[in-house]
């Protein structure tokens, strides 16, 4: 997918971020994923809870006389079978290859960078017991740009997400396979050019890399980075439209807000006034004295869905910044307690309302689409001249329906369901990792239906001649967008134009 695969822009000034110093926030998630280079390092108070953990839980395992899961049993529903002292770290290695079972497609390298960086993260804060060198390692694979190749199904969203988690950490014991600098190869050859060693897990271990929610939160970060582009994209679009199709600016007065206080539609009215400010064509008496609802509830509609991404990032800010392996170590406290933290609730539940919330900007960017194509306003039907002998701008729209109609399938709730695993231990199941891996498609589709509208409304937009006379930022809109997709006099082989139109929406300069 060109949306999930390709940077709209990157960062040209070198990045330097230390691991363990502070909380994670998704702005400055997005600039490392788009920074053209970071150095990162690891935190010296983070090093030192780390080891402070792995001390305690060192001399917790010598001393103790019962079991603790994980760490000297079986997992699972094997948490009943005691692991003797010498197999500690088989039982590591055993666990994180035997997991490896994810399948499907190659999640995308952006997702994987973050995939280390909030594992890193989460085990900096000091309650897994890990070793310092297994944090290390991966803050040396994030330098060394040594990327996991990890598949995007198989986890139940659960027990962290441990299939693709276990692909993603195979390369710290000499297995699996890594894009190294760009390269396909594998592990050991990338460890190899990059001088790094291979971990020998201790107890827990496994356990702490595995378990966890940075499969679902990754793909939740770079859905919301991508999801709060598409929105300003979306409203410059929808401006562009509003004065392609003639239509009025009283829809996003100040006062009409204020009596239904929604921050989002406050947002959204204040950000198209601003997009239609200086237009010559809104000076012009109308003679409609409304608009359809898909201009006309431009603020109620795409505020909703900036209101659903602004509790979004609250909630995976809040998630990215725990400790969500099991079981969680306690220094201070002298506790090792096995809970579920690693139960991916309460994102699933976000991911499927940042479904929704996706899929409904596409939806009222195609019946945008419509209007102009429907010869009203003085414009030709399908935006040609000669309808009839041109097709004009017919199957756009069409292409455009079958995307929002794909994304409304998208929408299924995952998190409504649960599958009981492992013999009955793992009876419920949150199904986050499938709420997650549908942000990205649905995206796809987004930036592609937006590109259509954005097609359609230059085209209006110069059949009106307004293309001189709307406001500045639009004005700029329409030229740089007329580099890449010219006009259309009579019919052309169209599926270039809509590719063209969906890089544009994506890179486009914000």
């Amino acid at each position: 997918m060109r949306v999930v695969t390709h940077q709209p822009y990157t960062l040209d000034e070198p990045i330097s971020y230390v691991v363990g110093s502070g909380k994670l926030t998704i702005d400055e998630l997005e600039k490392i994923i788009f920074s053209k280079k970071v150095t990162y390092t690891l935190a010296p108070e983070a090093i030192a809870r780390i080891q402070k953990c792995r001390d305690y839980l060192d001399n917790k395992v010598a001393k103790s006389e019962k079991p603790l899961y994980g760490i000297t049993t079986g997992f699972g529903s094997l948490c009943n079978i005691s692991v003797s002292q010498e197999e500690l770290t088989t039982l590591q290695e055993n666990l994180v290859k035997s997991h490896s079972c994810s399948y499907g497609d190659e999640v995308p390298e952006p997702v994987v960078k973050l995939m280390l960086l909030l594992k890193a993260h989460a085990l900096s804060l000091g309650h897994s017991g890990v070793q310092v060198a297994t944090v290390q390692r991966l803050v040396d694979m994030l330098n060394e740009e040594i990327y996991p190749i990890v598949y995007d199904k198989g986890s139940l969203g659960a027990s962290g997400d441990l299939a693709p988690l276990a692909k993603l950490f195979l390369p710290l014991i000499g297995e699996g396979e890594v894009y190294y600098k760009g390269k396909k190869m594998t592990s050991k050859e990338a460890f190899k050019k990059a001088k790094l060693e291979t971990i020998t897990l201790q107890s827990k271990e496994g356990l702490a890399l595995l378990n966890g929610t940075q499969f679902m939160s990754s793909h939740g970060v770079y859905a919301l980075i991508l999801a709060r582009r598409a929105e300003r994209m979306a409203l410059k679009v929808a401006a562009l439209s509003l004065e392609a199709f003639d239509g009025l600016e009283a829809p996003f007065t100040p006062q009409i807000q204020k009596v239904r206080p929604h921050a989002g539609q406050a947002v959204v009215a204040k950000t198209i006034r601003d997009l239609l400010k200086g237009s010559k064509l809104q000076k012009v008496s109308k003679p409609q004295v409304q608009d359809p609802y898909s201009f006309r509830c431009i603020p109620q509609v795409h505020g909703a869905s900036y209101d659903a991404w602004q509790y979004a990032c609250k909630v995976i800010e809040t998630e990215i910044n725990s400790v969500t392996d099991n079981p969680t170590i306690f220094p201070d406290d002298d506790l090792i307690v096995s809970g579920g933290n690693f139960h991916g609730q309460p994102i699933a539940l976000v991911f499927d309302y940042l479904a929704l919330s996706i899929a409904e900007v596409g939806n009222i960017s195609e019946r945008r689409t419509a209007q102009l194509i429907l010869g009203l306003r003085q414009l030709p039907e399908f935006l040609v001249a000669k309808p009839g002998l041109n097709s004009g701008f017919m199957i756009p729209q069409y292409a455009a329906a079958a995307m929002v109609s794909q994304n409304k399938m998208y929408c299924f709730n995952a998190s409504s369901d649960s599958i009981v695993s492992s013999n009955g231990q793992e009876d419920h199941v949150s199904m986050g990792a499938n709420a997650a891996i549908k942000l990205l498609p649905l995206l796809d589709n987004l930036y592609a239906i937006l590109g259509v509208e954005l097609m359609n409304g230059a085209q209006a937009l110069a059949l009106r001649k307004g293309e001189e006379k709307t406001s500045k930022p639009l004005q700029e809109l329409y030229k740089e967008f007329r580099k890449v997709v010219p006009m259309v006099q009579d019919d052309v082989v169209m599926y270039k134009q809509m590719q063209d139109a969906a890089d544009f929406v994506y890179g486009y300069q914000l």
